[in-house]
């Protein structure tokens, strides 16, 4: 083969990985597998499953508690001293950002830990207290049955794996379900100032559409 024709092939393998590139990572946009894994589940927007969840002053309900209704929602577990404090923190600042004329009537937030055996209500209450959830409008919850923990994170792509030491290795964000109970955007958890611009302009979308 001529070096011109090796020239050429060359040229055309690059630019068929890229192509492949391209497609395969939603237009250079997911360049990492949780970016993937984020682009999937906005792609796929599962709807959040009949679990029962039970919140730190013992109440039990489905996420049909919440209809008609914005949900945003984060995963954690109280013994958590790495990444959950800072989830939460930042999640009360989200909040905090969010107008008031929307917060339980278009909007609650839910943090819902993954460690039901040490996390039971009493346990959630002292920890809602810590971070100022008033338990009502920001609620935090648990989901006792193993099964249907596991059917939740599964379907929310939430990965959670035990060391062997009661922690968990596990990845954070921002979850936001939509009024049917669908998920329809995962958030970086760090940028609280652009989540709750995203929730804010939402709302006031939809608020303005309804005048």
């Amino acid at each position: 083969m001529s070096k011109k024709n090796t020239t050429i092939s060359l040229v055309v393998v690059l630019l068929f990985g890229v192509l492949l590139f391209y497609f395969g990572t939603d237009g250079f946009r997911a360049y990492t597998a949780e970016t993937v894994r984020i682009n999937q589940l906005k792609s796929k927007q599962p709807t959040f499953p009949k679990v029962m969840l039970e919140d730190s002053k013992g109440r039990t309900y489905t996420i049909s508690e919440f209809e008609g209704k914005y949900v945003f929602i984060t995963f954690l577990y109280t013994y958590c001293g790495t990444v959950c404090p800072q989830l939460e923190v930042n999640m009360g600042k989200v909040y905090e950002l969010i107008p008031q004329s929307y917060i339980g009537q278009d909007i609650v937030f839910l943090s819902i830990s993954f460690d039901p055996e040490r996390d039971d209500p009493e346990t959630l209450e002292k920890y809602r207290q810590i971070f100022k959830s008033d338990g009502e409008t920001w609620r935090m919850a648990r989901i006792p049955d193993e099964n249907e923990l596991a059917s939740l994170l599964k379907e929310f792509g939430v990965i959670v794996i035990p060391d062997g030491n009661g922690n968990f290795a596990h990845n954070s964000a921002f979850y936001l379900v939509d009024r049917s109970s669908k998920l329809i955007d995962v958030m970086d958890y760090t940028k609280v100032d652009e989540a709750a611009q995203r929730v804010v302009h939402m709302l006031d979308k939809e608020a303005g559409d309804l005048k």
